[in-house]
């Protein structure tokens, strides 16, 4: 259960030399824990805005920018719903229509919709198999090219939407764009900015948990990963890649999703000023801290990776990257017995192998797209783990696997065509 939080979004207008003044983050806490009274406000100065403020740009759109449909994909957010949709329409420019796709919601979700009348329908599934379906189903059902995908418990900050479509105005290559998500209860600290590519099937997270006044990078850039927070999505481009892939459920689909669309020449922008508010995530399966780690995110991690290299990696870099990839199941192995999960990993190494002709049938599809190689896509990166795991012995452990993977790709990439 989330503390209840209050949450209020300022501009001071503009300053006596005509800018516009620095967006302000008011976050009230009443809960037990919080460091601050009842009541108190904490506020954080955001000038790195969405209309990038902090490097003097703005936003400028076509003086007709091209219609959004925003598509909202929800399991049992009831306490999500009405917040992310406010957002959502608050937004300048108006996003042309609001598809909430429901993954066959049991609590009050669809209730949550009725203050918002005609803007926003409701599009229900009768069976809930992710997030990627549901999206999916979302770009079919969209009217327009750009569509911006949801998660429940995102709240987009003001000017988001136009920054993000101007970004991807800038490129006809572009695919998807994301913004900048910090965390709802610290927006002073980033939780997902995209990333690149790591061989073992991984993304290597950019400023992940790093404070918001340390993140490296303005403006907008190119990143080879995107995380599925919020994103804004070319609809023809994803569809004749055949959208996000529902064999995962959840976990990795994003990861999926961008090495495809990088293997097939597009190109994936960040716009770094643009913020989002990323609350709770998914019950059960996500993790930020604490003492337990999920058995089903075990299950899910165990299975997916493997569904991603099988289907995305080349024969020549699979082989390159066997001791590496070895390496990290070991490692996977350890984690998950101290996870008082063996038998999560272990179901989900069989459950992968139970899909392997049809894996392999869609991995020859895939690379049948190719325009890029594995060796420009996998550079040498670190592995990137939460605060928790960096500590003690673990830590210890997290670092040595993190630069014994890095040394052996630093090796193995030249072998690569």
């Amino acid at each position: 259960m989330l503390p209840e939080r209050s949450l209020a979004l300022k501009s001071a207008g503009r300053t006596p030399a005509g800018e516009r003044a620095p967006l302000k983050v008011e976050c009230g806490r009443s809960d037990a824990e919080s460091p601050m009274r009842k009541g108190a406000v904490e506020t954080v100065d955001l000038e790195a805005g969405p209309f990038g403020w902090k490097s003097g740009g703005q936003v400028s759109l076509p003086v007709r920018s091209p219609p959004v449909s925003v598509v909202v994909v929800n399991y049992n957010g009831e306490h999500y719903l009405g917040e992310c949709l406010r957002a959502i329409l608050a937004q300048e420019p108006a996003p042309a229509e609001v598809l909430v796709v429901d993954n066959a919601s049991t609590d009050g979700s669809r209730a949550r919709l009725e203050p918002f009348g005609e803007r926003v329908r409701w599009l229900g599934l009768e069976r809930n198999e992710g997030p990627s379906p549901a999206r999916n189903h979302g770009l079919a059902q969209a009217a327009h090219e750009w569509v911006l995908l949801v998660d429940n418990d995102a709240v987009l900050m003001p000017g988001t939407l136009a920054a993000l479509l101007e970004a991807a105005l800038s490129s006809p290559d572009a695919a998807l764009v994301q913004p900048r998500s910090v965390f709802f209860d610290e927006p002073t600290r980033v939780h997902y900015d995209g990333g690149r590519f790591h061989y073992c099937g991984l993304i290597s997270l950019a400023n992940f948990y790093v404070p918001l006044s340390q993140a490296q990078g303005t403006g907008t850039l190119e990143r080879d990963c995107a995380v599925s927070v919020v994103l804004l999505a070319r609809r023809s481009t994803l569809l004749q890649l055949g959208g996000f892939e529902p064999r995962y459920f959840i976990l990795f689909e994003d990861l999926d999703l961008s090495y495809r669309l990088r293997l097939a020449g597009h190109t994936i922008f960040s716009v770094e000023d643009a913020l989002v508010l990323h609350k709770g995530g998914t019950g059960g399966i996500s993790f930020r801290k604490g003492p337990r780690y999920p058995a089903r995110r075990v299950f899910l991690h165990a299975r997916n990776r493997w569904i991603f290299l099988v289907r995305n990696l080349s024969l020549v870099t699979l082989l390159c990257a066997l001791p590496g990839l070895m390496l990290y199941e070991l490692a996977g192995f350890v984690f998950a017995l101290l996870a008082l999960a063996p038998h999560q990993w272990l179901l989900g190494k069989l459950d992968c192998l139970r899909m392997l002709p049809a894996l392999l049938s869609e991995r020859r599809r895939i690379q049948a797209t190719r325009r890029r190689s594995d060796r420009e896509l996998l550079p040498v990166v670190p592995l990137t783990v939460t605060p928790d795991a960096r500590r003690g012995l673990r830590g210890v452990a997290e670092r040595a696997l993190s630069a014994a993977l890095s040394a052996w790709w630093h090796l193995a990439r030249i072998l690569l065509p």
